[in-house]
């Protein structure tokens, strides 16, 4: 039947008018549930900025806390600011080139019963929750030693490594093939191919999982509170006792009976919040940056 010939009785056959109506208010229902997910994430950071930015000032991040003071002292979260700078420091070192690696194994050597394996365990790690993972490197790590900003970096590596791990994976596949049997073809060794030729067009990407693994770590609380929560006041660099951290820190202050605790809370939150915001935009740039460099190469 050719195209000028199609009736009415065509079109209500196919059932088109109510194709039609099925895809609208499915589309509906999709811009719904966009529209409910930014006006969520509008309602938290407006509140957040306006009970917190009241309390935030210089000396919030600068001074150390002064616990049971009496008296307009001036304090701050400092030690939170500089242990949350440690961990995810050290996190991000022991996490970093374990899940390239991986990654890497995976994605260029590895045969696909293997990659299909270890692909499923990055996924399960991945959404293992991070209580119990701070449970576990308690047991591991911190019976018989103490608690440390270690094992507090042990544990965010644990919940980093899958993120980096799964998105290095991802940016190597969308790597051209055309570019590797080029280096292979000229007699240049497989590793030396991932090396100098898929690395260099991966690096975008992989630095994007990098900021958003960091992200995802910057504001966890359960694991920390097993392995690096038993801290004193002052600030501290060493890694070798436990540090405070700002995940840590607006727990206990919200804990606190005093309101200047807890406006204090409150403001650290909105750092946080400011933090991790700017970490996801600046992943989305490097991303985008990236994709195109990878579609350029095509």
């Amino acid at each position: 039947m050719s195209t000028h010939g199609i009736t009415r009785a065509d079109i209500r056959a196919v059932n088109l008018p109510r194709r039609r109506a099925v895809n609208r208010l499915v589309e509906g229902f999709a811009t719904l549930a966009a529209l409910i997910a930014v006006a969520t994430l509008g309602v938290v950071v407006y509140e957040v900025a306006r009970r917190g930015a009241p309390a935030l000032n210089l000396d919030l991040l600068t001074k150390d806390p002064v616990p049971f003071s009496i008296g307009p002292v001036k304090q701050g979260v400092a030690n939170a600011v500089a242990g949350s700078i440690v961990l995810i420091g050290l996190a991000t070192l022991m996490a970093l080139p374990v899940g390239i690696l991986i990654a890497i194994y995976l994605n260029e050597f590895a045969p696909p019963p293997i990659r299909a394996g270890v692909s499923l365990v990055l996924d399960v790690l991945n959404g293992v929750p991070a209580i119990v993972v701070g449970i576990f490197v308690f047991v591991l790590v911190v019976v018989g030693h103490g608690q440390s900003g270690w094992a507090g970096a042990f544990a965010l590596a644990i919940l980093m490594l899958p993120l980096v791990a799964r998105s290095t994976m991802e940016v190597l596949s969308l790597v051209p093939s055309s570019l590797r049997e080029a280096s292979l073809g000229l007699g240049i060794p497989r590793w030396r191919t991932t090396l100098s030729v898929v690395l260099p067009q991966s690096i975008g990407g992989i630095v994007t999982g990098t900021v958003l693994a960091v992200a995802r770590i910057a504001g966890e609380t359960a694991p920390l509170l097993f392995t690096s929560s038993i801290v004193g006041t002052h600030t501290s660099w060493s890694p070798s006792h436990a540090l405070q951290s700002i995940p840590v820190a607006i727990f206990e202050l919200a804990e606190s009976p005093d309101p200047a605790d807890h406006a204090r809370a409150w403001a650290i939150g909105l750092v946080l919040l400011l933090f991790i915001l700017f970490t996801s935009l600046t992943a989305r740039w490097l991303a985008t940056r990236s994709r195109n460099r990878l579609s350029a190469s095509r």
